[in-house]
Protein backbone atom coordinates (compact mmCIF):
# COMPACT_ATOMS: atom_id res chain seq x y z
CA UNK A 1 0.00 0.00 0.00
CA UNK A 2 1.06 3.41 -0.83
CA UNK A 3 1.67 5.78 1.91
CA UNK A 4 -0.46 8.83 2.07
CA UNK A 5 0.62 12.05 2.64
CA UNK A 6 -1.68 14.27 5.43
CA UNK A 7 -1.66 17.38 6.99
CA UNK A 8 -1.56 16.84 10.97
CA UNK A 9 -4.43 19.87 12.33
CA UNK A 10 -6.71 17.82 14.60
CA UNK A 11 -10.62 18.23 13.43
CA UNK A 12 -12.54 18.40 10.06
CA UNK A 13 -13.09 21.83 10.18
CA UNK A 14 -9.49 23.02 8.66
CA UNK A 15 -9.45 19.88 6.22
CA UNK A 16 -9.62 19.92 2.14
CA UNK A 17 -10.64 17.18 0.41
CA UNK A 18 -9.39 13.48 1.77
CA UNK A 19 -6.60 15.29 3.66
CA UNK A 20 -6.37 15.10 7.53
CA UNK A 21 -5.67 17.69 9.25
CA UNK A 22 -2.44 16.84 11.52
CA UNK A 23 3.57 21.74 21.96
CA UNK A 24 10.26 25.44 27.18
CA UNK A 25 12.90 27.53 27.37
CA UNK A 26 12.64 30.80 29.10
CA UNK A 27 12.71 34.04 26.94
CA UNK A 28 16.09 35.07 25.57
CA UNK A 29 15.77 38.98 25.62
CA UNK A 30 12.72 40.70 25.26
CA UNK A 31 12.27 40.65 21.56
CA UNK A 32 10.83 43.57 21.40
CA UNK A 33 13.10 45.61 19.58
CA UNK A 34 14.03 43.56 17.39
CA UNK A 35 11.78 42.97 13.30
CA UNK A 36 13.63 39.94 12.38
CA UNK A 37 14.04 36.56 13.47
CA UNK A 38 17.09 35.60 15.55
CA UNK A 39 18.79 32.23 17.64
CA UNK A 40 20.81 32.04 20.16
CA UNK A 41 23.38 29.64 20.93
CA UNK A 42 23.00 27.09 24.08
CA UNK A 43 25.77 25.56 25.63
CA UNK A 44 26.56 22.14 24.07
CA UNK A 45 26.46 19.19 25.73
CA UNK A 46 28.14 15.94 26.19
CA UNK A 47 28.69 13.69 23.17
CA UNK A 48 31.54 11.30 22.29
CA UNK A 49 32.80 8.69 24.84
CA UNK A 50 30.89 10.38 27.56
CA UNK A 51 27.61 10.70 26.49
CA UNK A 52 26.11 7.42 28.54
CA UNK A 53 22.28 6.15 28.26
CA UNK A 54 21.79 8.13 31.54
CA UNK A 55 23.50 11.16 29.93
CA UNK A 56 21.13 10.91 27.17
CA UNK A 57 18.51 11.39 28.39
CA UNK A 58 19.19 13.64 30.38
CA UNK A 59 20.03 15.51 27.34
CA UNK A 60 16.07 14.69 25.76
CA UNK A 61 14.65 16.07 29.69
CA UNK A 62 16.89 19.18 28.61
CA UNK A 63 15.71 19.80 25.50
CA UNK A 64 11.98 18.57 26.30
CA UNK A 65 12.39 21.50 29.53
CA UNK A 66 13.85 24.20 27.92
CA UNK A 67 11.53 24.54 24.87
CA UNK A 68 8.19 22.69 26.58
CA UNK A 69 6.75 26.23 28.02
CA UNK A 70 6.50 28.01 25.04
CA UNK A 71 4.78 25.38 22.62
CA UNK A 72 0.77 26.61 22.66
CA UNK A 73 -2.03 24.35 21.56
CA UNK A 74 -4.31 26.40 19.34
CA UNK A 75 -8.15 26.07 19.00
CA UNK A 76 -9.97 26.96 16.05
CA UNK A 77 -13.57 27.93 15.38
CA UNK A 78 -15.33 28.36 11.84
CA UNK A 79 -17.90 28.25 10.24
CA UNK A 80 -18.54 25.99 7.14
CA UNK A 81 -20.67 24.44 4.67
CA UNK A 82 -20.64 20.84 4.41
CA UNK A 83 -20.09 19.29 0.91
CA UNK A 84 -22.30 16.82 -0.90
CA UNK A 85 -19.95 14.26 -2.22
CA UNK A 86 -21.73 12.48 -5.22
CA UNK A 87 -20.17 8.86 -5.71
CA UNK A 88 -18.42 8.42 -9.05
CA UNK A 89 -20.81 5.85 -11.17
CA UNK A 90 -23.47 8.73 -10.46
CA UNK A 91 -21.65 11.98 -11.15
CA UNK A 92 -22.34 13.37 -14.29
CA UNK A 93 -25.94 11.25 -14.63
CA UNK A 94 -29.75 12.14 -13.63
CA UNK A 95 -28.98 10.52 -10.51
CA UNK A 96 -26.87 13.36 -9.05
CA UNK A 97 -29.00 15.84 -8.29
CA UNK A 98 -30.37 13.01 -5.99
CA UNK A 99 -27.52 13.50 -4.08
CA UNK A 100 -26.81 17.21 -4.34
CA UNK A 101 -30.78 18.05 -3.30
CA UNK A 102 -31.49 20.43 -0.26
CA UNK A 103 -28.84 22.93 0.66
CA UNK A 104 -26.09 21.33 3.19
CA UNK A 105 -26.49 24.01 6.40
CA UNK A 106 -23.55 26.23 7.69
CA UNK A 107 -22.79 24.55 11.24
CA UNK A 108 -19.87 25.48 13.65
CA UNK A 109 -16.54 23.24 13.27
CA UNK A 110 -14.05 23.04 15.87
CA UNK A 111 -9.99 21.74 14.90
CA UNK A 112 -6.80 22.03 16.93
CA UNK A 113 -3.02 22.06 16.27
CA UNK A 114 0.18 23.42 18.16
CA UNK A 115 1.72 25.91 17.44
CA UNK A 116 5.38 27.84 19.29
CA UNK A 117 6.49 31.29 20.75
CA UNK A 118 9.23 32.84 19.27
CA UNK A 119 8.73 36.17 20.47
CA UNK A 120 7.88 37.25 24.39
CA UNK A 121 5.93 39.82 23.14
CA UNK A 122 3.06 37.25 22.22
CA UNK A 123 4.11 36.36 18.50
CA UNK A 124 3.29 32.59 17.76
CA UNK A 125 4.13 30.33 15.09
CA UNK A 126 2.22 28.14 13.36
CA UNK A 127 0.97 26.12 10.37
CA UNK A 128 -1.41 27.92 7.49
CA UNK A 129 -3.64 24.50 7.34
CA UNK A 130 -4.37 24.86 11.27
CA UNK A 131 -6.02 28.34 10.50
CA UNK A 132 -7.31 28.84 7.25
CA UNK A 133 -10.51 29.66 7.55
CA UNK A 134 -10.55 30.69 11.21
CA UNK A 135 -13.64 32.88 12.56
CA UNK A 136 -11.44 32.91 15.93
CA UNK A 137 -8.50 31.53 17.17
CA UNK A 138 -7.70 30.44 21.00
CA UNK A 139 -4.39 30.33 22.12
CA UNK A 140 -3.86 27.96 25.11
CA UNK A 141 -0.19 28.26 26.87
CA UNK A 142 1.27 25.43 29.22
CA UNK A 143 0.44 26.90 32.36
CA UNK A 144 -3.62 26.93 31.15
CA UNK A 145 -3.62 30.86 30.38
CA UNK A 146 -5.72 31.26 27.47
CA UNK A 147 -5.79 34.76 24.84
CA UNK A 148 -7.41 35.44 21.95
CA UNK A 149 -5.11 35.60 18.97
CA UNK A 150 -4.91 37.60 15.88
CA UNK A 151 -3.81 36.04 12.31
CA UNK A 152 -1.00 38.12 11.61
CA UNK A 153 -0.49 36.81 8.05
CA UNK A 154 -0.10 33.22 6.82
CA UNK A 155 1.24 31.94 3.54
CA UNK A 156 -0.26 28.62 1.56
CA UNK A 157 3.36 28.79 -0.23
CA UNK A 158 4.90 27.29 2.67
CA UNK A 159 2.58 26.39 5.03
CA UNK A 160 3.58 28.62 7.68
CA UNK A 161 1.02 31.32 9.74
CA UNK A 162 1.77 33.96 12.43
CA UNK A 163 -0.52 34.62 15.72
CA UNK A 164 -0.41 37.40 17.66
CA UNK A 165 -1.76 37.77 20.87
CA UNK A 166 -2.04 40.51 23.54
CA UNK A 167 1.13 40.01 26.34
CA UNK A 168 4.51 39.89 27.50
CA UNK A 169 7.21 38.33 29.34
CA UNK A 170 5.96 34.75 27.39
CA UNK A 171 8.14 31.75 27.36
CA UNK A 172 10.09 31.34 24.22
CA UNK A 173 11.16 28.52 22.40
CA UNK A 174 14.75 29.75 20.68
CA UNK A 175 14.83 29.58 17.16
CA UNK A 176 18.22 27.53 15.57
CA UNK A 177 19.41 26.62 12.24
CA UNK A 178 18.16 23.88 9.87
CA UNK A 179 21.05 23.73 7.90
CA UNK A 180 23.71 22.18 10.04
CA UNK A 181 21.69 19.57 10.63
CA UNK A 182 22.34 15.61 9.06
CA UNK A 183 20.47 12.91 8.73
CA UNK A 184 20.90 10.95 11.53
CA UNK A 185 20.63 13.38 14.32
CA UNK A 186 18.51 13.39 17.08
CA UNK A 187 15.72 15.21 17.39
CA UNK A 188 11.85 15.95 19.77
CA UNK A 189 8.52 17.16 18.11
CA UNK A 190 7.04 18.57 20.43
CA UNK A 191 3.05 19.36 20.23
CA UNK A 192 -0.69 18.15 21.07
CA UNK A 193 -1.65 15.54 19.36
CA UNK A 194 -4.53 13.73 19.08
CA UNK A 195 -6.07 16.09 22.12
CA UNK A 196 -4.04 14.51 24.68
CA UNK A 197 -2.31 17.27 26.06
CA UNK A 198 1.31 18.68 25.76
CA UNK A 199 3.32 15.52 24.16
CA UNK A 200 7.07 14.55 23.43
CA UNK A 201 8.64 12.09 21.15
CA UNK A 202 12.16 11.05 20.02
CA UNK A 203 13.35 9.98 16.35
CA UNK A 204 16.31 11.10 14.26
CA UNK A 205 16.34 13.35 10.98
CA UNK A 206 15.86 10.56 8.42
CA UNK A 207 15.83 12.94 5.40
CA UNK A 208 16.17 16.34 4.53
CA UNK A 209 14.55 18.45 1.28
CA UNK A 210 11.70 15.95 1.09
CA UNK A 211 8.78 17.22 -1.90
CA UNK A 212 5.49 15.31 -0.99
CA UNK A 213 3.42 17.11 -2.99
CA UNK A 214 1.06 18.14 -0.14
CA UNK A 215 1.48 21.81 -0.44
CA UNK A 216 0.13 21.61 -4.49
CA UNK A 217 -3.80 20.52 -3.07
CA UNK A 218 -4.08 24.12 -1.50
CA UNK A 219 -5.77 26.39 -3.89
CA UNK A 220 -3.99 29.48 -2.27
CA UNK A 221 -0.51 28.24 -3.07
CA UNK A 222 0.68 29.67 -6.33
CA UNK A 223 4.00 28.66 -6.06
CA UNK A 224 4.28 25.67 -3.54
CA UNK A 225 7.48 25.45 -1.55
CA UNK A 226 8.51 21.84 -0.35
CA UNK A 227 12.11 20.83 1.03
CA UNK A 228 11.16 19.01 4.49
CA UNK A 229 12.63 17.49 6.93
CA UNK A 230 11.92 14.10 7.47
CA UNK A 231 11.99 13.25 10.74
CA UNK A 232 10.87 9.06 11.93
CA UNK A 233 9.68 11.25 15.77
CA UNK A 234 6.18 9.78 15.89
CA UNK A 235 3.76 12.94 15.23
CA UNK A 236 -0.14 12.84 14.78
CA UNK A 237 -2.95 14.65 14.30
CA UNK A 238 -2.80 17.95 16.41
CA UNK A 239 0.90 17.85 16.00
CA UNK A 240 0.74 20.29 13.24
CA UNK A 241 2.50 23.87 14.13
CA UNK A 242 4.61 22.35 16.89
CA UNK A 243 8.63 22.35 16.81
CA UNK A 244 10.97 20.14 15.95
CA UNK A 245 13.79 20.88 18.53
CA UNK A 246 17.26 19.55 18.06
CA UNK A 247 18.69 18.07 21.63
CA UNK A 248 19.38 21.50 22.81
CA UNK A 249 15.99 22.63 22.91
CA UNK A 250 16.26 25.00 19.37
CA UNK A 251 13.74 24.73 16.83
CA UNK A 252 15.12 23.07 13.87
CA UNK A 253 11.18 22.29 11.90
CA UNK A 254 8.10 23.43 12.11
CA UNK A 255 5.94 19.89 12.16
CA UNK A 256 3.34 19.78 9.37
CA UNK A 257 2.60 16.67 7.55
CA UNK A 258 3.08 13.02 8.14
CA UNK A 259 2.99 9.74 5.43
CA UNK A 260 0.18 7.50 6.71
CA UNK A 261 -1.72 5.38 4.67
CA UNK A 262 -4.03 5.69 7.48
CA UNK A 263 -3.84 9.29 8.63
CA UNK A 264 -2.05 8.67 11.85
CA UNK A 265 1.54 8.25 12.63
CA UNK A 266 3.42 5.05 10.81
CA UNK A 267 7.14 5.70 10.28
CA UNK A 268 7.74 9.49 8.95
CA UNK A 269 7.08 13.07 9.53
CA UNK A 270 7.38 16.57 7.69
CA UNK A 271 8.43 19.31 9.07
CA UNK A 272 9.07 22.76 7.07
CA UNK A 273 13.03 23.61 7.75
CA UNK A 274 13.10 26.46 10.33
CA UNK A 275 15.88 28.86 8.33
CA UNK A 276 13.09 28.84 6.01
CA UNK A 277 10.23 29.52 8.36
CA UNK A 278 12.29 32.76 9.83
CA UNK A 279 12.01 34.27 6.53
CA UNK A 280 8.46 33.93 6.09
CA UNK A 281 8.33 35.23 9.47
CA UNK A 282 9.95 38.03 9.12
CA UNK A 283 8.07 39.43 6.35
CA UNK A 284 4.53 38.33 7.82
CA UNK A 285 5.44 40.86 10.68
CA UNK A 286 6.94 43.41 8.27
CA UNK A 287 4.70 43.30 5.50
CA UNK A 288 1.90 41.43 5.80
CA UNK A 289 2.65 39.22 3.18
CA UNK A 290 5.66 37.01 2.10
CA UNK A 291 7.68 38.67 -1.04
CA UNK A 292 9.01 36.19 -2.78
CA UNK A 293 12.05 36.57 -5.39
CA UNK A 294 10.99 34.74 -8.88
CA UNK A 295 13.31 33.53 -11.48
CA UNK A 296 10.88 32.66 -14.22
CA UNK A 297 11.46 28.80 -15.03
CA UNK A 298 10.05 25.69 -14.50
CA UNK A 299 12.15 23.07 -13.12
CA UNK A 300 12.63 19.68 -12.27
CA UNK A 301 15.01 17.39 -10.80
CA UNK A 302 18.03 15.66 -12.85
CA UNK A 303 17.93 11.98 -13.09
CA UNK A 304 20.48 9.63 -14.78
CA UNK A 305 19.23 10.26 -18.36
CA UNK A 306 19.31 13.47 -18.00
CA UNK A 307 23.17 13.56 -16.56
CA UNK A 308 24.13 11.56 -19.36
CA UNK A 309 22.21 13.71 -22.35
CA UNK A 310 22.88 17.02 -20.69
CA UNK A 311 27.06 15.83 -19.85
CA UNK A 312 26.81 16.19 -15.99
CA UNK A 313 29.46 14.84 -13.86
CA UNK A 314 26.07 12.75 -11.74
CA UNK A 315 22.60 13.47 -11.45
CA UNK A 316 22.17 16.29 -9.49
CA UNK A 317 21.03 20.55 -10.02
CA UNK A 318 17.98 21.80 -11.12
CA UNK A 319 16.88 21.05 -14.85
CA UNK A 320 15.24 23.91 -16.71
CA UNK A 321 12.03 22.53 -18.43
CA UNK A 322 10.36 26.05 -19.58
CA UNK A 323 11.71 29.64 -19.23
CA UNK A 324 9.00 32.59 -18.71
CA UNK A 325 8.99 34.76 -21.57
CA UNK A 326 10.41 38.51 -20.14
CA UNK A 327 11.33 37.14 -17.06
CA UNK A 328 14.63 37.29 -15.18
CA UNK A 329 16.01 33.85 -16.33
CA UNK A 330 15.08 35.36 -19.95
CA UNK A 331 16.61 38.56 -19.65
CA UNK A 332 19.65 36.43 -18.26
CA UNK A 333 19.88 34.50 -21.06
CA UNK A 334 19.05 30.88 -19.67
CA UNK A 335 17.77 28.56 -21.91
CA UNK A 336 15.83 25.15 -21.88
CA UNK A 337 17.75 22.25 -20.81
CA UNK A 338 19.92 24.04 -18.92
CA UNK A 339 20.54 22.53 -15.50
CA UNK A 340 21.83 25.00 -12.05
CA UNK A 341 24.50 23.31 -10.23
CA UNK A 342 24.66 26.44 -8.05
CA UNK A 343 23.73 29.87 -5.86
CA UNK A 344 26.13 32.28 -5.30
CA UNK A 345 28.70 29.55 -4.62
CA UNK A 346 26.44 27.07 -2.37
CA UNK A 347 25.70 23.57 -4.70
CA UNK A 348 22.54 22.19 -5.81
CA UNK A 349 21.57 19.00 -5.25
CA UNK A 350 18.07 19.26 -6.04
CA UNK A 351 15.20 21.05 -7.74
CA UNK A 352 14.15 21.85 -4.03
CA UNK A 353 17.52 22.87 -3.17
CA UNK A 354 17.08 25.72 -5.87
CA UNK A 355 13.73 26.95 -4.60
CA UNK A 356 14.76 27.01 -0.69
CA UNK A 357 17.74 28.99 -1.64
CA UNK A 358 15.71 31.37 -3.93
CA UNK A 359 13.36 31.60 -1.60
CA UNK A 360 15.57 33.13 1.35
CA UNK A 361 16.64 36.39 -1.15
CA UNK A 362 15.27 39.51 -1.24
CA UNK A 363 12.86 40.56 -3.92
CA UNK A 364 15.28 42.53 -6.66
CA UNK A 365 18.04 40.77 -5.12
CA UNK A 366 21.35 39.61 -7.27
CA UNK A 367 22.27 35.85 -7.34
CA UNK A 368 25.20 34.42 -9.01
CA UNK A 369 23.84 31.19 -10.69
CA UNK A 370 26.50 28.24 -11.66
CA UNK A 371 24.99 26.84 -15.12
CA UNK A 372 25.66 23.59 -16.92
CA UNK A 373 24.66 23.49 -20.90
CA UNK A 374 25.68 20.03 -22.41
CA UNK A 375 28.43 20.02 -20.61
CA UNK A 376 29.53 23.73 -20.79
CA UNK A 377 30.05 25.66 -17.08
CA UNK A 378 28.45 29.29 -17.23
CA UNK A 379 28.62 31.46 -14.41
CA UNK A 380 25.67 34.22 -14.75
CA UNK A 381 24.27 36.81 -12.90
CA UNK A 382 21.00 36.94 -12.46
CA UNK A 383 18.44 39.99 -10.68
CA UNK A 384 15.56 38.27 -9.96
CA UNK A 385 11.92 39.50 -9.51
CA UNK A 386 9.05 38.99 -7.67
CA UNK A 387 6.15 36.33 -7.27
CA UNK A 388 2.59 37.94 -6.55
CA UNK A 389 1.93 37.29 -3.07
CA UNK A 390 -0.13 34.16 -2.45
CA UNK A 391 -2.10 35.60 0.24
CA UNK A 392 -2.84 39.33 0.11
CA UNK A 393 -2.10 41.06 3.26
CA UNK A 394 -5.43 41.83 5.19
CA UNK A 395 -6.58 45.01 7.10
CA UNK A 396 -7.06 44.53 10.62
CA UNK A 397 -10.54 44.31 11.53
CA UNK A 398 -11.90 47.19 13.90
CA UNK A 399 -11.63 45.97 17.57
CA UNK A 400 -14.57 45.39 19.29
CA UNK A 401 -14.63 45.54 22.94
CA UNK A 402 -15.47 42.31 24.46
CA UNK A 403 -18.17 41.91 27.22
CA UNK A 404 -17.15 40.09 30.47
CA UNK A 405 -19.40 37.22 30.34
CA UNK A 406 -18.61 36.69 26.32
CA UNK A 407 -14.72 36.48 28.07
CA UNK A 408 -15.60 33.90 30.22
CA UNK A 409 -17.82 31.90 27.66
CA UNK A 410 -21.45 31.63 28.53
CA UNK A 411 -25.07 34.07 28.63
CA UNK A 412 -26.80 34.08 31.65
CA UNK A 413 -30.99 34.78 32.47
CA UNK A 414 -32.77 35.80 35.37
CA UNK A 415 -34.47 32.53 35.49
CA UNK A 416 -38.25 32.09 35.72
CA UNK A 417 -40.70 29.66 36.13
CA UNK A 418 -41.23 28.78 32.47
CA UNK A 419 -37.79 28.77 32.26
CA UNK A 420 -37.15 26.53 35.19
CA UNK A 421 -39.86 23.84 33.93
CA UNK A 422 -37.69 24.07 30.39
CA UNK A 423 -34.39 23.32 32.01
CA UNK A 424 -35.77 20.70 34.37
CA UNK A 425 -34.61 22.87 37.39
CA UNK A 426 -36.47 23.43 40.80
CA UNK A 427 -35.32 26.29 42.17
CA UNK A 428 -37.54 29.19 40.61
CA UNK A 429 -35.26 31.96 41.39
CA UNK A 430 -31.75 33.27 40.55
CA UNK A 431 -29.73 33.49 37.64
CA UNK A 432 -28.86 30.52 35.67
CA UNK A 433 -26.52 29.91 33.12
CA UNK A 434 -28.45 29.83 29.82
CA UNK A 435 -25.94 29.05 27.08
CA UNK A 436 -22.39 27.97 27.41
CA UNK A 437 -20.19 28.57 24.27
CA UNK A 438 -18.31 25.64 22.59
CA UNK A 439 -15.05 25.53 23.02
CA UNK A 440 -14.35 28.45 25.08
CA UNK A 441 -13.40 29.09 28.86
CA UNK A 442 -16.69 28.18 30.78
CA UNK A 443 -16.88 24.86 28.63
CA UNK A 444 -13.45 23.74 28.75
CA UNK A 445 -14.12 23.66 32.33
CA UNK A 446 -17.19 21.67 32.76
CA UNK A 447 -20.06 24.07 33.27
CA UNK A 448 -23.14 23.22 31.77
CA UNK A 449 -26.88 25.43 30.98
CA UNK A 450 -29.09 25.01 33.80
CA UNK A 451 -26.34 25.80 36.42
CA UNK A 452 -27.45 28.93 38.86
CA UNK A 453 -24.46 31.21 39.75
CA UNK A 454 -24.58 31.45 42.96
CA UNK A 455 -21.38 33.30 43.89
CA UNK A 456 -19.05 34.70 41.46
CA UNK A 457 -15.65 35.95 42.73
CA UNK A 458 -17.02 35.32 46.61
CA UNK A 459 -20.03 38.17 45.91
CA UNK A 460 -23.80 37.14 45.82
CA UNK A 461 -25.65 36.96 42.33
CA UNK A 462 -28.90 38.17 43.31
CA UNK A 463 -29.82 39.64 39.44
CA UNK A 464 -27.97 39.49 35.94
CA UNK A 465 -27.32 43.07 35.81
CA UNK A 466 -25.12 42.32 39.51
CA UNK A 467 -23.13 39.21 37.47
CA UNK A 468 -22.53 40.66 34.57
CA UNK A 469 -21.18 43.91 36.74
CA UNK A 470 -18.68 41.59 38.50
CA UNK A 471 -17.46 39.95 35.04
CA UNK A 472 -16.78 43.33 33.73
CA UNK A 473 -14.11 43.87 36.75
CA UNK A 474 -12.19 40.65 35.08
CA UNK A 475 -8.94 41.41 33.21
CA UNK A 476 -7.77 39.30 30.07
CA UNK A 477 -6.36 35.56 31.39
CA UNK A 478 -7.80 36.49 35.25
CA UNK A 479 -8.84 33.75 37.27
CA UNK A 480 -12.17 33.45 38.29
CA UNK A 481 -14.89 31.59 40.89
CA UNK A 482 -18.22 30.63 40.41
CA UNK A 483 -20.20 28.72 42.89
CA UNK A 484 -22.81 27.33 40.91
CA UNK A 485 -26.16 25.08 41.73
CA UNK A 486 -26.20 22.09 39.85
CA UNK A 487 -29.70 21.40 37.75
CA UNK A 488 -29.92 18.02 40.36
CA UNK A 489 -29.69 20.48 43.79
CA UNK A 490 -25.79 19.83 44.29
CA UNK A 491 -23.67 22.68 44.87
CA UNK A 492 -19.94 22.97 43.54
CA UNK A 493 -17.06 25.40 42.60
CA UNK A 494 -15.92 25.82 39.34
CA UNK A 495 -12.47 27.87 38.83
CA UNK A 496 -11.26 28.90 35.67
CA UNK A 497 -8.97 31.79 33.33
CA UNK A 498 -11.32 34.28 31.33
CA UNK A 499 -10.12 34.54 27.62
CA UNK A 500 -7.28 37.00 27.41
Amino acid sequence: MHPVVRHLAAGAVLVAGTVAVATGLDAVGDGHAASSVQSTAVASLPTGADTTPERLSEAFRRAAERSMPGVVHVQVQAVRRARVEVPDPFRGTPWEDLFRRGEPREAPRQGSGSGFIFRSDGYILTNNHVVDGAEQVTVVLQDRREFDAQIVGRDPNTDVAILKVDADNLPVVELGESDPIAVGDWVVALGYPLRLGATATAGIVSAKGRQIGILSRDNEASAPLEHFIQTDAAINPGNSGGPLVDLQGRAIGMNTAIASPTGYYSGYGFAVPIDLVKRVANDLIDHGEVRRPKLGVAIDDVDPADAEVYRLDRPAGAEIKRVEEGSAADRAGLRLGDVIVGVDGVAIESSGDLMELLARKDPKAKVRLDVVRYGERIRTEVQLDTFEPAVKAASKPESSKESGLERLGFTAAELTASLARRLRIESDEGVVIARVHDGGPAARAGLRPGSIVERFNGREIDSVAALEKAAESVRPGQAVSLVVRLPDGTQTIVNFRARG
